[in-house]
């Protein structure tokens, strides 16, 4: 009878426990005690209270209730991001040594979006350079487009031209530099002058010069930048754009400008323009326009930007457009008027004022956005990558190699360190 009694109080007493081991468990309690007392009389060994510690099983905290790491707030000072949102990978969090390439979703925020403002500042630190070149007969208005343009003084003219200089017997090669600044930017802007072009009775292969002068300054950068010690910034002389004036005659282009065109479209980044647009009636200058465009498809000439450059569908559609506008017929003027309220550039005619900046009136603000404010950067990149590099990449293998060229007098011990 007593071990009836002692087995029925020793299978209560574990049932007990087990519930409260359970409940103590989902409780996330570490340490847990029990005493039970038999309330029926047990032999003098069994009457003492049984003391159970348990220890408890979750000493790990389950994964989906561990406490997550602090996420650094972002700076106050730093702008919010802007563009397309970072997307986690399809992958989870993509694993290292994976070279997947795909995006991984931050936990916080780093500050990557800050490159674009440390390459503004460095920028406006050390400012850049712009090479414009200007190729037309004499009496287009060269010089006043390109003051126009930069709304300053900074064409050749402008700075040392004086009513005796006479028109020279060959091409000539002259430049002019101007450090000017805008909004803290400060940029370096030379005017390429070509006086004497297409100015001669005899105008074979006047074109010469120019593309001898191009050459010459793709040479000059090369031998700077394949030096041993060469400079940590290298002067930057090549010509970037070169604005080609066609006489508004209505009629058709010259031989002369075709065999100019075709020969430095292979060199520079091309733009032609309609000088004196104003000598056209509205309709006079669509024809011509279109007549142009044709016979520069007819002869292979083409003028930047090029459609082999067009990086993607976005650039594709804009840049058709400008293709579509081309060559643009402009007017340009240095001089202001008061016209209906309003100060504005133009040219003041007996019959009306020509708005020089009125796209009604020309196209100097397609040509302006275009050259300026959309497309300085890109003229600069395909300068160096496409055209410097094509002739970089003749140079060298004519050479039989990359070799470190001296450059002449006393710079050829230097160039040889």
């Amino acid at each position: 009878m007593w071990g009836d009694m002692m087995h029925s109080c020793m299978w209560n007493s574990y049932d007990m426990i087990l519930e409260n081991f359970l409940i103590s468990f989902f409780a996330g309690t570490k340490w847990i005690e029990f005493e039970h007392n038999c309330n029926v009389a047990c032999p003098s060994d069994m009457d003492h209270g049984i003391l159970y510690s348990i220890l408890d099983m979750s000493e790990i905290v389950p994964p989906e209730v561990r406490p997550k790491p602090a996420v650094p707030a972002k700076p106050p000072h730093v702008a919010p991001p802007s563009g397309v949102p970072f997307l986690p990978s399809p992958q989870g969090t993509g694993g290292e040594g994976q070279g997947s390439g795909r995006g991984s979703a931050l936990l916080g925020y780093i500050g990557i979006d800050t490159i674009i403002e440390q390459m503004r500042k460095k920028t406006m630190k050390t400012g850049f350079d712009f090479n414009i070149m200007v190729v037309g007969q004499s009496g287009l208005g060269k010089s006043t487009l390109v003051n126009t343009l930069f709304k300053s003084q900074v064409s050749r003219r402008s700075s040392s031209w004086s009513r005796d200089e006479k028109i020279p017997k060959t091409v000539e090669i002259k430049c002019v530099s101007h450090v000017i600044e805008e909004g803290g930017v400060k940029m370096k802007l030379t005017v390429v002058d070509t006086p004497g072009f297409g100015d001669q009775i005899n105008n074979d292969n006047c074109w010469e010069p120019i593309s001898k002068y191009i050459n010459e300054q793709y040479e000059k950068f090369l031998k700077e930048e394949v030096n041993i010690a060469r400079k940590k910034r290298i002067p930057d002389t090549r010509v970037h754009c070169c604005l080609y004036f066609i006489s508004a005659t209505g009629h058709s282009l010259r031989q002369l400008d075709i065999e100019f065109m075709k020969n430095l479209s292979r060199v520079v980044n091309l733009i032609p323009v309609i000088a004196k647009s104003d000598t056209l009636t509205p309709e006079e200058k669509t024809e011509f326009k279109q007549r142009v465009r044709k016979e520069l498809e007819v002869c292979g000439i083409e003028c930047y930007p090029q459609k082999e450059f067009d990086e993607d569908m976005e650039d594709k559609s804009d840049n058709d457009k400008i293709r579509e506008a081309m060559p643009f017929a402009v007017v340009g003027s240095d001089k202001e008027y008061q016209f209906n309220g309003k100060r504005v550039l133009g040219r003041k005619t007996a019959w009306g004022m020509v708005e020089v900046e009125n796209p009604n009136h020309c196209e100097f603000s397609l040509l302006r956005d275009f050259m300026i404010r959309s497309h300085l950067q890109d003229l600069k990149e395909v300068t160096h990558n496409i055209h410097y590099e094509t002739y970089r990449a003749k140079r060298l293998n004519d050479n039989g190699g990359l070799h470190p060229i001296s450059s002449s007098g006393n710079d050829t011990q230097e160039s040889n360190l």
